[in-house]
């Protein structure tokens, strides 16, 4: 077993694949690059998997299928809670780890490390609540039996931007159904998931019930795991690009799939709001992860009568973000993950100044080594920019004034994505009607933030298919069965 000492952290982290309950340097013996997004150097290197490691992986999940999916549900719920303890116990080495290979804030690292361990919780506790029925049929002579029963070898592809919560979102209700599960994590964040998946099996779980796969080349090992018959489920988060793709190679085999696609939010404040409170929603809805998720506030739009003086309010509380290395004192912004990031996030912002918006903070790339950009509020942003119509993924803000309810519900609801919409403002008739009418499958009024294990996650139209999180994340990873029968 590889492993590598990381700053910061207590223990040393592993770096090999996981197949088997074994850690092997795979098939091909070659490593590639995880880098430090703060200074672009090399943190350490991680064992690349290959299309036969794949197969491997698909081996041991399918062998240890039958145990799995037989093992009493309150076995599977301890496993799940034993591991949210030992993540519980070592948030500071996962919160750490995550700022070396993604470059988030501290406190970012720290959230999503808290709310990485709470799916385990979660699904711990629904792991003993995976229902069925039994009826009479309405002739009164026969009997059905509904009942529910692992889909099968799933195999989970997670992105860079939250290297944990990704994981365990999908992790967390995969083995509480009985699953055994191949995750592939994002090439440029590896490690979290590879301490998680120790974790894991630390805490229990069968050989092969959790493998993991990093690779410096995603293709082959999503192509081979899809096409093999044993692989009955895909939970992708990542691009819509991407997903689309995944799901062109699903329909072959007709595979289970989950789709958690890209995003392009609207912040919608009207005149009534809380102005204030507006203000320190979107710096949520906006900063949070640096604006690398695809939940972030993409798009403000906001009543004509009070946009001058959101804006200004907004660009004052984004100009005190102080950038640099994310465990560095008093942080709040760190880098973007690498350099492809910037150069977009650079081009996006340039193009809307082109066209006539203009920066009332931010909006130049700074010199020196690492992926920064700073925290930028634009206006006057013409609605031809690409900014308006694509996603983002950094501490960019672009404000665009509306003078009607539905004037704001058409801009928001023109694009081909439907993740996650915010509001805000006085009037809750007003917050629910405009929620009903966005094209989206959440909305937050009055709120910033809206994830939460215990709610369905989840998009419409480009954005996604089927829901993580809540009880509607145990069924994706489960199949209904129904027996009919004449006592």
């Amino acid at each position: 077993m590889t492993t590598e000492t990381i700053a910061g952290v207590s223990r040393p982290v592993p770096t090999d694949l996981l197949i088997g309950g074994k850690w092997v340097a795979g098939s091909g013996g070659d490593r590639f690059d995880v880098t430090d997004p703060a200074d672009g150097t090399t943190l350490c290197t991680v064992a690349d998997a290959t299309a036969a490691d794949a197969t491997a992986a698909i081996d041991a999940a399918y062998a240890v299928l039958p145990e799995l999916a037989a093992m009493p549900p309150r076995r599977r719920a301890e496993i799940l809670r034993t591991a949210f303890e030992v993540m519980t116990e070592r948030l500071d080495d996962i919160a750490l780890l995550m700022v070396r290979e993604n470059g988030k804030a501290l406190a970012d690292a720290k959230a999503e490390a808290t709310y990485a361990a709470e799916f385990f919780r979660w699904y711990a506790e629904e792991a003993v609540r995976i229902d069925g029925n039994y009826t009479t049929a309405r002739a009164g002579t026969n009997k059905f039996l509904v009942t529910r029963q692992p889909v099968g070898v799933a195999l989970l592809i997670t992105p860079w931007n939250f290297p944990a919560a990704m994981a365990t979102r999908k992790w967390g209700p995969a083995i509480a159904a009985g699953c055994p599960t191949i995750l592939k994590p994002a090439a440029e964040t590896p490690l979290t998931a590879l301490l998680i998946a120790e974790i894991l099996t630390d805490a229990g779980l069968p050989a092969g019930a959790v493998n993991v796969l990093p690779s410096s080349k995603a293709a082959p090992i999503s192509e081979t795991a899809l096409a093999d018959f044993r692989v009955r489920k895909l939970s992708f988060t990542g691009s819509t690009k991407v997903g689309q793709g995944l799901l062109k190679l699903s329909a072959d085999n007709v595979v289970n799939t989950s789709m958690e696609l890209g995003g392009n939010a609207p912040f919608l404040v009207f005149a009534d709001a809380d102005l204030d409170a507006a203000v320190d929603g979107a710096m949520l809805a906006k900063l949070r992860n640096g604006g690398e998720a695809c939940t972030a506030a993409n798009r403000f739009y906001v009543e004509e009568s009070i946009a001058d003086r959101f804006a200004d309010k907004l660009a004052s509380a984004m100009g005190s973000m102080s950038m640099g290395r994310g465990d560095d004192d008093g942080v709040k912004l760190g880098p973007l993950v690498n350099e492809a990031t910037v150069d977009k996030v650079d081009r996006l912002v340039k193009d809307a100044i082109s066209g006539g918006a203009r920066a009332l903070v931010g909006g130049q790339r700074p010199d020196g080594a690492g992926f920064f950009y700073p925290a930028t509020v634009l206006v006057d942003v013409p609605e031809e920019a690409d900014c308006l119509t694509e996603e983002i993924f950094g501490p960019v803000a672009p404000i665009v004034s509306f003078s009607s309810e539905s004037e704001a519900v058409r801009q928001a609801n023109d694009t081909p994505y439907g993740l996650v919409a915010y509001l805000y403002t006085g009037d809750l008739g007003r917050g629910l009607r405009v929620s009903e009418s966005l094209e989206c499958g959440m909305v937050g009024i009055n709120r910033g933030v809206i994830s939460d294990p215990a709610a369905p996650f989840g998009g419409m139209k480009q954005s996604g298919i089927g829901r993580e999180g809540a009880h509607d994340g145990l069924l994706e990873f489960l199949e209904t069965k129904y027996v009919a029968f004449t006592p």
